[in-house]
């Protein structure tokens, strides 16, 4: 599901969600020293002047041991694969250490504090761009010139690839959030409520309780069942109860709907073969670069690319972006 909305950006405003994410996914000894205690929205010490918030983008910070490590959480809706997200996370947090800097975050003398960058993504096609920097810059450097060269690296977190980790049947607030961004079927969403009603029982989780009901209103639901009534429910329990009520007439629509986008992508698939094979006959074997823009097409590009085949002198005059 690539649609962005408020309420997915909403889901992550919330520590306990946010801290789920880090102890399950990422999965390196160090994380086992964090103070989940501690964890914070940047926002929240007031660092935002120069580093405006866009709309995909949480900052939130937590101690390790007497020092704060950042975690830079850019929420990526979508639908392409950004091959240069390595450098907007760049300058990205390059911002952010000027931010924490101007706002005297920094104290004189002492280094900067680490950034873990992380980017969720949630497109139908799988992540394929490189996750460093230096895998982007020109290989053949001398030795002497590869050490000027920018270097970062970030951590890439495809939910459709997520659900089926082994984090997908633990207690976790996140992988419970991308169980329910998978789900093909009522009753499994149904299934990973029950879930959420019993973790997120405490009082003071009624934010992050509300945050899931307006997402499921407004993204998750309307995706699986176009067109249909929502009747007015306000709380996990009368969500899943709703569910659980409809769940007959809903499967079926739900079957019918999978069918249909079958049928669409068995033809969308059928065209890519087809177009890939006049290329090879006409230029050869298809080099990296090619085959990713097959992969990455609309169905509009893979129909003007066809047009193309016949009258082109070149691969890439083929394969240029469409007027």
């Amino acid at each position: 599901m690539a649609d962005h909305d408020p309420s997915y950006k909403l889901l992550f405003s919330h520590r306990d969600l946010v801290a789920d994410l880090i102890r399950g996914f990422v999965q390196e000894d160090w994380v086992e020293q964090l103070d989940f205690s501690t964890l914070q929205r940047i926002s929240e010490i007031g660092i935002s002047h120069d580093l405006r918030e866009r709309e995909d983008d949480m900052i939130w910070r937590l101690r390790w041991g007497e020092r704060w490590v950042y975690v830079y959480l850019l929420l990526e809706f979508q639908s392409t694969v950004d091959r240069f997200m390595a450098v907007r996370l760049l300058t990205y947090v390059g911002l952010l250490y000027q931010d924490l800097a101007a706002a005297g975050e920094i104290p004189a003398g002492s280094p900067l504090p680490p950034v873990l960058p992380i980017v969720l993504y949630n497109g139908e096609k799988s992540w394929w761009a490189k996750t460093s920097l230096d895998e982007l810059i020109e290989p053949d450097l001398p030795d002497q010139l590869r050490r000027w060269q920018p270097q970062i690296r970030y951590l890439l977190l495809d939910e459709q690839r997520l659900a089926d980790t082994p984090m997908a049947g633990q207690r976790n607030i996140a992988a419970a959030l991308f169980r329910l961004e998978n789900s093909r079927r009522p009753e499994d969403i149904e299934r990973v409520l029950a879930s959420l009603i019993e973790w997120l029982a405490a009082p003071e989780q009624d934010s992050l309780r509300r945050a899931f009901v307006v997402w499921l209103k407004r993204v998750l639901l309307p995706a699986r069942v176009p067109g249909a009534e929502l009747p007015n429910v306000n709380d996990l329990q009368e969500m899943r109860a709703m569910l659980a009520e409809r769940v007959k007439t809903w499967t079926e629509e739900w079957k019918q709907q999978g069918l249909e986008e079958g049928l669409k992508q068995g033809v969308y698939c059928g065209e890519a073969r087809l177009l890939r094979r006049l290329l090879i006959r006409r230029f050869g074997i298809l080099p990296a670069w090619a085959e990713v823009c097959l992969e990455q097409a609309s169905e509009a590009e893979l129909e003007i690319w066809a047009d193309r085949v016949l009258d082109r002198d070149t691969l890439e005059e083929v394969l240029k972006e469409p007027v």
